[in-house]
């Protein structure tokens, strides 16, 4: 099989079992800039993080493939082979932050984003995150989408930013307190 396909090269993309939008269509911005998490995800693994953070970053990016493909299923389409996400997504990852949060002191100032190599990633896919929710939500508002695809991305970036103060507090890096 081969990688290319030419059928991009007049500036569209077929959705799943949807019609061919324009590359620059919110929907495109929004699974895109998911796909772009999944990569940065992808670094911060390959960085060095804890084996626990290793098994529960390959969770999320398994996780995230199905969200894209959700975002990229406009809901009147019809297929069976698109899995939506679902709240049990959602609620792993707020379980998962309240491990995490409970092993952790207590959050009393804000902290710059850093640390070590993998926490500093972390942050940084945070970002990407809250940019995938920012474009999601203004998709939303235009037209409607996998009913968790908001809450897991909104719990996702608040787990992401959870365990990269976790990764620093296991690997016994200080956070950065902001100083205004």
């Amino acid at each position: 099989m081969k990688i290319y396909t030419r059928t991009g090269d007049d500036g569209t993309t077929s959705l799943f079992s949807g019609p061919r939008v324009p590359k620059h269509d919110q929907r495109v911005e929004a699974y895109g800039t998911v796909d772009e998490l999944n990569s940065h995800l992808g670094v911060a693994r390959a960085l060095g993080l804890q084996p626990e953070a290793q098994d529960w970053l390959a969770q999320v990016q398994s996780d995230l493939f199905y969200l894209g493909a959700d975002l990229a299923t406009p809901n009147d389409a019809r297929s069976a082979r698109v899995v939506r996400v679902d709240t049990a997504r959602v609620a792993w990852l707020e379980a998962t932050i309240d491990e995490l949060t409970a092993q952790l002191p207590p959050l009393k100032l804000f902290i710059l984003p850093g640390g070590s190599p993998g926490a500093a990633q972390l942050h940084v896919a945070r970002t990407v995150c809250r940019r995938a929710e920012r474009l999601t939500a203004a998709l939303a508002e235009r037209e409607p989408i996998g009913q968790f695809v908001l809450p897991y991305l909104n719990r996702l970036s608040d787990f992401l930013f959870t365990l990269a103060r976790w990764e620093n507090w296991k690997a016994g890096v200080d956070e950065t307190v902001w100083s205004p």
